[in-house]
């Protein structure tokens, strides 16, 4: 099957908020035949996932701006701009913005499916939108109620 190829401007891309940080989908599965996705996260101060892990997908991280703490296990690791972080299947995993300013980076996915998931959960925002709501308790239920569907099992104290 022969694709054409995708060409993503700064001001294009899919905007969806996903309980408190801002994804701009830069390609996803419908575009690589569902070989990968990727997108830009906008984290703000305190933003980031619960520990999670992936039963399908690899995970990958290029930290364009500020920084973002990854915790694996009893191991934090903090990344800057120009760093990259790769989490194989099976990994229990979580990152947070503990700076104070807000972070960029590139995720992508291996095999693509999961941005599909935001795309049922988050809530979409206008092009250019670098902040979203802090999230909300429904927000959080519907991401948790979701993600077993995406085969990502999410760790979360009380649940």
């Amino acid at each position: 099957m022969s694709r054409q190829p995708t060409i993503v401007n700064a001001t294009e891309g899919r905007m969806i908020a996903v309980v408190g940080d801002v994804y701009r989908f830069l390609v996803t599965g419908a575009e690589t035949e569902g070989r990968y996705a990727m997108w830009e996260a906008t984290v703000p101060p305190g933003g980031g996932p619960p520990p999670h892990e992936h039963t399908r997908e690899e995970e990958s991280f290029y930290i364009l701006e500020g920084e973002v703490t990854f915790q694996l296990g009893d191991r934090r690791i903090v990344a800057r701009a120009g760093e990259f972080a790769n989490m194989p299947v099976g990994v229990a995993h979580s990152f947070k913005n503990e700076s104070q300013q807000t972070a960029r980076m590139v995720i992508s996915v291996a095999p693509a499916g999961l941005e599909q998931m935001f795309f049922e959960v988050g809530t979409p925002v206008a092009p250019g939108t670098t902040t979203a709501a802090p999230p909300t308790k429904a927000e959080i239920e519907k991401l948790l109620a979701a993600a077993p569907r995406y085969g990502i099992t999410i760790h979360v104290p009380g649940h």
